[in-house]
């Protein structure tokens, strides 16, 4: 089938691994380090926040982000991210990859040092200045996602594009790693700096004026991995699909990838030149032909990645809360400022260490082996498994003698999150769509994921409140308690599962076979063989 092809995309089907790849994955994986760093440093120094800025004489706890600030400091990247993925998406699709690539990457590294800035000293200020660069802080990273997603894919060879795409996604756990491992980093220095006690003993000199410097420290230091590989996202040459596919120029095609693979390759100007005149492959995102060939395939995309962020953007960013709850992270008046800091990033790390970053690499390495559909199949399967096993004996696992066991089982939903649909998700949608509409269809599909991030990093902080609301959190009503929540996301994972048989297997075909633009070029040779042009 790969005979219908052009010779460009041909010899980057078959190319072997080279040393393109990898410099391929490096400069977009650092963009995914990032994202990751900046989306979820954000719930390490959220109870500092409240610490410093909402502090009540008298309180016998320390204080805390009213819900809503809370939840428009933690949602409000995300809504940035979502309207990022529209619109990159579509810009990518409309300007080709590589002019929209490096702008992202800009964005992301300004607004992650602006970030850590603020316009006055009270907390409304603070807030407002925080929140509104984290939203285009977020629309930078929404970017990143179909972007990244798109150039991996259409870079890589069949035999090992999912991994290829799926080492850039993988990026993600050692950005969330790192941001652990330097918060308590951080915390550690500036806690060996400047004993304080802890909240019990002096509750306003448990919260030292050097901690305003700690969470915009771990905050403004997501900026530097991006700036490190801006200017190879500048060097990088646009993908040959898109010049030849998209923008019909297949010499500047030909002569791009013969570089870049470092052998000749023809630039058949008269075949793509037919593709252009033809309508047939030439159907629009809202046309009824889209619709026929890939509205399942979008619905499934969009509705897998929907339902697993609702369960991975609600686990993630409420880890500590779910810690605090079974004492794993001790009560908070023990601690001052900059300890708590240190608990929770300590907290994260061991989880990221032991379950989110081995998940990625097995997904990595055996994406290309067992296929895209049995790993979110299985991922899916075992997130409703894990999810019900924590939420059902929830009562036994609140126990003292019983919390190392819940955390093993609290990782283990990681674990295959990672080593399941979190990838997946990811991977599929840069392979299955045409190249005109690929980026636009990747970003459409990442938004449901983030619109399905937004609902758990909201839905989660009232759902999760305590069913008696004396002992919900100040603020909030009364929710259906950790029990039932962790019910609810086990049967969200469940529907993810049934979604899941909407997506077609890509595993070891080109991506032209998948989107169908093979079979409309062999429709065109067909017809220009019956109709020889004069």
């Amino acid at each position: 089938m790969t005979g219908d092809n052009l010779k460009v995309l041909n010899a980057l089907d078959v190319a072997k691994t080279q040393w393109y790849h990898f410099t391929a994955i490096i400069i977009a994986g650092m963009g995914f380090f990032t994202d990751a760093y900046d989306l979820f440093c954000i719930s390490l120094v959220t109870k500092m926040l409240g610490r410093i800025y909402y502090h009540v004489d008298g309180s016998p706890k320390p204080g805390s982000l009213p819900p809503n600030v809370s939840a428009a400091v933690n949602g409000v990247a995300l809504c940035g991210t979502l309207a990022g993925q529209l619109f990159f998406g579509w810009l990518g699709d409309k300007m080709g990859r590589k002019k929209v690539y490096g702008a992202t990457l800009m964005l992301m590294c300004l607004c992650s040092i602006a970030s850590g800035l603020s316009f006055g000293k009270d907390a409304k200020a603070v807030m407002a200045t925080l929140c509104f660069f984290r939203f285009w802080l977020g629309f930078g990273i929404g970017g990143d996602y179909p972007l990244s997603a798109t150039i991996m894919s259409e870079y890589a060879n069949k035999k090992t594009r999912g991994a290829f795409i799926a080492a850039v996604f993988a990026m993600q756990g050692f950005g969330i790693l790192a941001g652990g491992i330097f918060a308590m980093a951080i915390s550690a220095a500036f806690n060996a700096r400047f004993k304080v006690p802890a909240y019990e003993v002096d509750p306003i000199g448990s919260t030292p004026p050097q901690a305003d410097y700690v969470w915009r420290i771990i905050l403004m230091i997501g900026a530097i991995p991006a700036m490190l590989t801006f200017y190879w996202r500048l060097k990088m040459p646009e993908t040959a699909r898109y010049t030849a596919l998209v923008a019909k120029n297949a010499k500047q095609a030909a002569s791009d990838m013969s570089k870049v693979l470092q052998m000749d390759i023809e630039a058949e100007e008269q075949k793509v030149q037919q593709i252009a005149e033809k309508p047939k492959g030439s159907y629009g995102l809202f046309s009824k032909e889209f619709l026929t060939r890939h509205g399942l395939h979008l619905l499934g995309t969009t509705s897998t990645w929907f339902l697993l962020d609702i369960a991975f953007y609600s686990q993630n960013l409420f880890q500590k809360d779910i810690f605090s709850a079974i004492g794993w992270i001790p009560a908070a008046k023990t601690m001052n400022a900059i300890e708590e800091v240190f608990t929770i990033a300590r907290a994260q790390t061991l989880i990221a260490l032991c379950s989110t970053v081995p998940g990625y690499w097995f997904t990595v390495a055996l994406i290309d082996v067992i296929g895209r559909f049995v790993i979110q199949v299985m991922g899916f399967f075992f997130m409703t498994v894990f999810m019900f096993a924590l939420a059902f004996p929830y009562n036994h696992w609140i126990q003292p003698g019983n919390r190392i066991g819940f955390v093993v089982v609290y990782s283990l939903t990681f674990f295959f999150a990672n080593f399941g649909p979190n990838a997946t998700t990811f991977v599929v949608p840069a392979e299955i769509f045409p190249a005109r509409l690929r980026s636009t269809c990747h970003g459409i599909s990442a938004a449901a994921g983030k619109a399905g991030g937004i609902i758990g990093a909201f839905g989660f902080l009232y759902l999760a409140q305590n069913q008696d609301p004396k002992k919900a959190d100040a603020g909030y009503p009364a929710g259906i308690g950790v029990k039932n929540s962790l019910i609810v996301l086990g049967v969200i994972n469940l529907l993810g599962l049934l979604f899941t048989f909407l997506v077609p297997e890509s595993k070891g075909k080109s991506l032209e076979e998948m989107s169908g633009e093979n079979e409309d070029m062999k429709e065109m040779e067909a017809a220009d063989n019956t109709n020889p042009r004069e």
